[in-house]
């Protein structure tokens, strides 16, 4: 089956993904939803009906599927910044995590709501692009900075790389305003309400302290990108209540494709 990411391709569901169905669905089905660029996959379960022509299934469950050596988010960690910021904000329940020799993975309720990946939003970006913001800006605001337990500060995202990586980076510009960011704030991992508003937020697995452009600047992007407009810009950064800030922007961009590239080459 082929499922949607950057890059999308047919995927193979793994052995050891069919048997972690089996113990979540039993004879229920196992659809592929996702796959990223550094080797992760997401998975959704759902349960057999019950007997009878009207029979319903129960809520689905996701299954984000984490191969051995991937440079992915470690479920694990991902699961402790869920359970951290649900108090403020719409993200998934977590329902089991765990590790095996071939990967980890983590198992989440389904939430309300459409990635705004999805066609029905590629027809009205306008609605996802202020959506996007819009639900950036909830989280910034509710989640408290002062409490939080994880970050996302530029020293600790460069923390792995080679000297000559950082220095290609450069310094951090003067911090704006800190909040607690979502660490991976592209088009996807907004889920919009079918009126087109904003609903919860997913792939948590970064969510950390830093200035609000390091969401901001990358979020932007994704969203030109994904819907193919630069127009969109204007409209995310409206929906967040804000007016655009190059020098920022053009960091924090810099620093996420570092970043990205240090892992891409450690995946191969």
């Amino acid at each position: 089956m082929v499922v949607q990411g950057v890059h999308p391709a047919p995927v193979e569901i793994p052995d050891a993904v069919h048997a972690l169905a089996g113990w979540y669905v039993g004879w229920g089905s196992v659809t592929p939803v996702w796959r990223n660029d550094l080797g992760g996959l997401t998975f959704r379960l759902d349960d057999a009906p019950l007997a009878g022509p009207k029979a319903a299934r129960g809520p689905a469950r996701f299954l984000k599927w984490v191969p051995a050596g991937a440079p992915c988010p470690d479920p694990f960690a991902e699961a402790g910044r869920l359970a951290w910021v649900r108090r403020y904000a719409v993200v998934p329940r977590v329902l089991d995590v765990g590790r095996g020799d071939d990967g980890a993975w983590l198992l989440t309720e389904e939430l309300r709501g459409t990635s705004a990946i999805d066609p029905r939003w590629r027809a009205d970006p306008h609605a996802a692009a202020r959506a996007i913001g819009a639900g950036l800006r909830r989280l910034h605001d509710a989640a408290p900075v002062a409490t939080c337990p994880f970050t996302w500060a530029p020293a600790a995202r460069t923390a792995a790389l080679a000297r000559e990586a950082r220095a290609a980076v450069g310094p951090p510009p003067p911090v704006d305003r800190l909040v607690v960011c979502h660490g991976d704030a592209c088009v996807p991992n907004t889920l919009l309400h079918d009126d087109g508003t904003f609903a919860a937020h997913v792939d948590l697995g970064e969510l950390g302290v830093a200035d609000r452009w390091s969401d901001l600047a990358v979020a932007s992007r994704s969203v030109t990108r994904r819907f193919q407009d630069p127009r969109l810009a204007h409209v995310f950064f409206a929906g967040y209540g804000i007016d655009p800030d190059p020098e920022r922007i053009d960091y924090y961009r810099r620093l996420w494709d570092v970043v990205e590239q240090y892992r891409r080459r450690a995946r191969a």
